[in-house]
């Protein structure tokens, strides 16, 4: 029988996009990109989308959008190709930098203030409306939600084209973990795990998502705890905290062969349902076979129905999507079962169920009470405590 790495095909073609230059091409590229008559400066978001391109998290995607891949993508979540893409990813320019730019061009992308680092070769300029954007992916036009504030403070033009990138992207975190799709998939094949679920957070793991993640275990060879780290909104818990939890719940609560710690360095768009089909669609690309959906993923204040990101995967064939979504009811301590449970499980009450809000958490931690060991581990709870009270 095949290894995982062999029988998950990337997504969209089959083959994992690769758009690094050949080493022995770099020095001239990168003098290449300082003769070139236009540079875009990129934003952190816009770095972070161009890593995820650049080792094809993001395939079949080969740079940033052009005009059909983004209409198409908008309006039907897919390609100009019809291969499912629930999110664009464009490439936004002021107004005057699009007046310059030409198809077949070359223009150089460096970081905000510092040397290029990678060339894009011109397929598109295009003007994009950013509320109409903002409103069919997120649902709403409300500039409260931070997906669509993002969004809307982009530059209504756009460039779209092939990237290849010649040096490394600044700011790079968490190395250790930061395994690209073809060494997660080199990892898979090592540990003999033909059966990979991945698990998408932005939060520390409290023991409801502990609870699904094992369950999932139950029907696979592995899990891969995958956080995102790139950029989030100003008061979820830091990258640098929740990575700590991570390591110490991996640590004393899962089967070493068993559970693996990576990075997603991608940012949060919280993009609730839409978000929750591309996030699948990048851990296809990390060689997963399987991915957690469970309750609201992906999403931010009221703004999306508990289960609609589960509801969306509906709307594609699987043999599409080459990823199963395993979807969890919304998950609790339960007094009276003596356990963890779901709704899908328990006959009881919601007053035997330890059922706390974010928001009450957070405020427990910020007057270093911890939360119950039924709701989050102590040793997590202990980092917490310690991290807000700093």
């Amino acid at each position: 029988m095949s290894s995982a790495g062999e029988t998950i095909r990337a997504h969209g073609g089959g083959e994992l996009i690769d758009l690094w230059a050949p080493a022995a091409e770099c020095k001239a590229l990168a003098a290449r990109a300082k003769s070139l008559s236009a540079t875009i400066a990129l934003t952190g978001r816009d770095l972070a989308d161009l890593e995820m391109l650049s080792e094809g998290a993001f395939s079949p995607l080969t740079g940033f959008m052009n005009e059909a891949d983004y209409k198409r993508s908008r309006d039907e979540m897919r390609l100009a190709s019809g291969v499912p893409w629930s999110i664009p990813i464009t490439l936004g320019v002021t107004e005057e930098q699009a007046s310059k730019l030409k198809r077949g061009q070359d223009v150089a992308l460096a970081p905000e203030g510092g040397a290029p680092i990678a060339i894009l070769s011109v397929e598109d300029v295009y003007k994009v409306d950013r509320k109409r954007e903002a409103e069919a992916v997120f649902g709403t036009g409300d500039e409260a939600h931070p997906g669509v504030k993002n969004v809307t403070s982009m530059p209504p033009w756009c460039v779209g084209g092939k990237v290849v990138l010649f040096d490394e992207i600044p700011g790079r975190t968490f190395l250790e973990y930061r395994l690209t799709p073809r060494q997660t998939r080199a990892e898979f094949v090592k540990r003999g795990w033909k059966k990979v679920v991945a698990f998408q957070t932005r939060n520390p793991t409290h023991r409801a998502h502990e609870y699904i993640q094992k369950a999932a275990l139950e029907i696979c060879d592995g899990l891969m705890l995958h956080p995102l780290v790139g950029e989030t909104k100003g008061d979820d818990v830091p990258a640098v905290v929740r990575m700590e939890t991570y390591e110490v719940l991996l640590a004393l609560y899962y089967p070493k062969d068993r559970a693996m710690l990576s990075v997603l360095p991608a940012h949060m768009r919280y993009g609730g349902p839409r978000e929750a089909i591309l996030h699948a669609i990048m851990r296809r690309n990390y060689g997963c076979t399987h991915f957690i959906v469970g309750r609201d993923h992906a999403g931010v204040g009221n703004y999306y129905g508990t289960y609609d990101a589960q509801k969306l995967f509906d709307r594609f064939e699987p043999s599409e999507m080459g990823i199963t979504p395993l979807c969890f009811e919304n998950t609790f301590y339960c007094k009276h079962c003596g356990g963890m449970a779901s709704y899908k499980t328990c006959p009881h009450e919601d007053q035997d169920r330890l059922l706390l809000s974010g928001t009450k958490v957070r405020e427990m931690l910020r007057q270093g009470q911890a939360p119950p060991p039924e709701y989050t581990r102590p040793e997590i709870a202990a980092i917490l405590v310690r991290a807000m009270k700093q």
